[in-house]
């Protein structure tokens, strides 16, 4: 059921609104003893998640026992970002998720289903996984805290998202993203029911009465006039509808309709986000629908130092490049390491163009011939940010002194871009 629901799009929630209609979920809640909250990472730092885990504690004080990140496959929260996002919050609160070795299953999706969703596309299982503590625990309530945005593999973030690809495992990850990416991407994004969606949905009605009850937080958050960011909703509740009210804002808040195709555009990456090709790419998935044939996507990335959060990943990248879907698809069924890591082909076929449009990278701690090899063009960062500067440019059409027109895009993170014709209904 809804437990709380207020949003639209003129609407700015303060701090202390968030706070009361928090407060007002969990009276209706009834008491607890041992709570666990899963809030999003560093990388979702705009979702205003830190300061609803706050609010939590704030009311639960030593009922709440636990605070879980979900990760995913991200790097742990370091002291500072936990300090930057969660404030005064006891560190001894927070457990890091081991997305390859702290899980459980609780049951399996068969394979006739992953064909039906997939319009047949593709055959196997899908493991439905959680980070044990969530089921070992002793919790007799589970809080997933985040934010409704756009995503390039679900179609719209969050609600059990943050469970099975949050807390999830390698493979529950791995091929829950190679779903998204052979389906497609561009019949995903900014959409409430895609095929991984109903992964998740399945993984919900058949098997969540194994876990303690979860009630999930959701923000919907935009950009406030002015600069900054504004809380458009706050939506909590234990069932779908709470996703389809926020993912329902979401789309009106977070989607920008554009009236032609960019053919130059400049997305700026915030070093304190994003230092990876594996977030950065935000940049292309968020942009491709609205970029024209034989355009060109400019990142400024000055945080960026390596392709994947992990080792492992990072290397994959490095070997396999973004090169397209033919060849990533070939490079699958040739070659062990990808089809041991699903989640990694997926992200080198969501991080290509397909040949349609050209990605230059400009970043911080790569080198030219890093980038070359990963299948990008490269720009030096410093000369690039001299003529596109962050601190001058204004989100949306810029016309630069010599006359040159850009779209530009301060954090593909909370938004979608697209052209009628390439959003497809």
């Amino acid at each position: 059921m809804l437990y709380y629901g207020r949003g639209a799009v003129d609407e700015s929630l303060t701090s202390a609104q968030m706070r009361l209609a928090l407060f007002e979920a969990l009276d209706r809640l009834g008491p607890r003893k041992k709570v666990l909250v899963l809030p999003p990472d560093f990388t979702r730092f705009h979702s205003q998640a830190g300061v609803l885990t706050r609010y939590v504690w704030d009311y639960y004080g030593d009922c709440l026992t636990a605070v879980l990140p979900a990760l995913g496959t991200h790097s742990p929260m370091t002291e500072g970002q936990i300090r930057e996002m969660f404030g005064d919050m006891p560190l001894s609160l927070f457990r890091p998720h081991d997305w390859r070795h702290d899980v459980v299953t609780l049951g399996t999706v068969p394979p006739a289903y992953v064909r039906e969703i997939t319009e047949g596309k593709l055959d196997f299982d899908w493991p439905v996984q959680v980070n044990r503590l969530l089921v070992e625990g002793g919790f007799d309530l589970i809080l997933s805290v985040g934010q409704v945005v756009p995503h390039e593999v679900i179609g719209m973030a969050n609600y059990n998202k943050n469970l099975f690809v949050g807390t999830g495992g390698a493979v529950a990850i791995n091929r829950s993203h190679f779903v998204g990416a052979v389906y497609g991407m561009e019949r995903i994004m900014g959409r409430a029911d895609t095929p991984v969606r109903k992964l998740f949905n399945y993984g919900s009605d058949h098997f969540g009465h194994l876990m303690p009850q979860v009630v999930y937080v959701q923000t919907v958050v935009g950009r406030a006039q002015g600069g900054g960011m504004a809380v458009r909703g706050l939506f909590a509740g234990d069932d779908i509808e709470v996703f389809n009210r926020a993912a329902a804002l979401s789309l009106e808040v977070n989607f920008e309709m554009v009236p032609k195709p960019f053919k130059k555009c400049v997305v700026y990456l915030d070093p304190s986000e994003f230092k990876s090709t594996w977030l950065g790419n935000k940049a292309i998935y968020r942009t491709r629908m609205a970029m024209a044939d034989g355009g060109e996507l400019l990142i400024l990335a000055p945080g960026v130092k390596e392709f994947g959060e992990d080792a492992q990943i990072d290397a994959l990248i490095r070997k396999y490049g973004y090169f397209g879907t033919p060849k990533t698809l070939a490079a699958v069924k040739a070659n062990a390491d990808l089809q041991e890591n699903l989640g990694a082909a997926a992200h080198l076929i969501h991080g290509s163009s397909e040949g349609r449009f050209g990605i230059t990278y400009a970043p911080g701690h790569l080198t030219q011939a890093e980038v070359e090899g990963a299948g990008f063009k490269f720009a030096d960062v410093k000369a690039a940010m001299a003529r596109y500067n962050p601190e001058t440019l204004k989100d949306g059409v810029n016309v630069m002194p010599d006359g040159e027109e850009i779209f530009y895009i301060s954090n593909p993170a909370i938004g979608l871009w697209a052209v009628r014709e390439r959003f497809q209904s």
